[in-house]
């Protein structure tokens, strides 16, 4: 039997983390003849709505385009080069956006931090239906206002590309070996700091 090349994408199961976490990665190949059907669309955009937010605020917005429509193709023209070469493959791209201020003016400090959590939501419900995520900051956020009217104090962060993977995608060479190459992450102690040992005495 062949060894499947993406097999060093999933960490060694020594944690006990659930396999939606571990077993998610990023790729870049994904099957266009995939559809997003409505239903399982906005499974994925609940799963982002139910996310936590700093006092129940909400500061996120998501630009939702589907493959094969003049939306979709506006969001592809955005992306820088590389990403041009493989996300409209994917089965929709999705723009997220941070609100900057509430109805009042006032900074929404976290807004970011939220919108983050949000997507991740949105990545682990994808994965759980056999779907895969890229979140891209490769694009250009002033094409976004150009092509959408978002409002002042919204800020898009990232594309999100959505779809199903094809381990048998068309991708330039340097973007397969990519693709193939294990997942990597720093060490727990490269990361972690132990508050005992941090804390000033």
């Amino acid at each position: 039997m062949t060894p499947d090349p993406f097999s060093a994408k999933v960490p060694d199961a020594g944690s006990a983390m659930v396999p939606v976490l571990a077993e998610r990665w990023s790729p870049r190949g994904f099957d266009p003849s995939h559809v997003m059907d409505e239903p399982t669309l906005a499974c994925l955009l609940e799963a982002a709505q139910w996310s936590p937010s700093a006092s129940n605020s909400q500061p996120w917005r998501f630009l939702v385009t589907v493959r094969g429509t003049p939306e979709f193709d506006a969001v592809v023209r955005s992306l820088a080069g590389a990403n041009q070469v493989w996300a409209p493959h994917a089965s929709c791209l999705i723009v997220a956006c941070r609100v900057m201020s509430d109805d009042r003016g006032g900074l929404l400090r976290w807004s970011a931090y939220d919108l983050g959590q949000a997507v991740a939501c949105l990545t682990v419900q994808a994965e759980s239906l056999g779907l895969s995520v890229h979140q891209m900051g490769g694009f250009s956020v002033e094409a976004i206002h150009e092509d959408f009217d978002l409002g002042a104090s919204v800020e898009p962060l990232v594309v999100v590309a959505v779809g199903r993977f094809d381990p048998d995608a068309d991708l330039p060479e340097d973007l397969r070996e990519r693709e193939s190459a294990p997942r990597d992450r720093r060490a727990l102690s490269e990361i972690v700091v132990d508050g005992r040992e941090a804390l000033r005495s």
